[in-house]
């Protein structure tokens, strides 16, 4: 006689918590957070340098479909991220008015609150009281992107950039 399978549930669980951590690390923000993080550095970039740029720009330097990107600087603008001025000698910019905001401020412009709470599964009544089989990995997984997001400002992370410490762009294989 073979080997008797575990538990039901057990593979199930295993297998959501493994996918949990590679979404969580791997993709752990939407398509438009990604878009919204690499635009708000790469504004930073252009504003540290004294110049402003424009959604085209913007767009063509991070990879990303031109409405989808002015969509984006729109949230990021109303959230007060980001600064905008119309004209010829417009576009986007960033100031000391900005200095001090994080990629956690970022991702709830874009998204909203719900990486940071409510049910991984998508259970309604999912609590410290009525946990979700995941919910106590899913707690200290959140506390650890809250640290993570809100540990350095936007500004910080584009001066890196311009520094050649970090990149934005896609490293492209030979």
């Amino acid at each position: 006689m073979g080997k008797r399978p575990g538990p039901v549930g057990f593979g199930f669980f295993a297998f959501v918590k493994l996918n949990i951590f590679r979404t969580k690390f791997s993709y752990m923000f939407s398509k438009a957070s990604q878009y919204a993080i690499k635009a708000i550095i790469y504004i930073w970039t252009q504003s540290l340098q004294d110049s402003k740029a424009g959604a085209k720009e913007i767009g063509a330097a991070i990879d990303a479909p031109e409405a989808f990107t002015a969509k984006i600087l729109q949230q990021l603008s109303r959230a007060k991220l980001i600064g905008s001025v119309k004209g010829p000698n417009g576009g986007f910019y960033a100031d000391e008015s900005h200095a001090n905001k994080t990629l956690k401020d970022v991702v709830r412009a874009v998204d909203g609150d719900s990486l940071f709470s409510g049910c991984s599964l998508g259970l309604n009544k999912c609590s410290e009281k009525n946990p979700c089989p995941l919910h106590f990995e899913i707690v200290a997984i959140r506390q650890k992107l809250d640290h993570m997001l809100t540990n350095k400002s936007i500004k910080h992370l584009a001066v890196e950039v311009i520094k050649g410490e970090t990149n934005i762009k896609r490293i492209l294989q030979s």
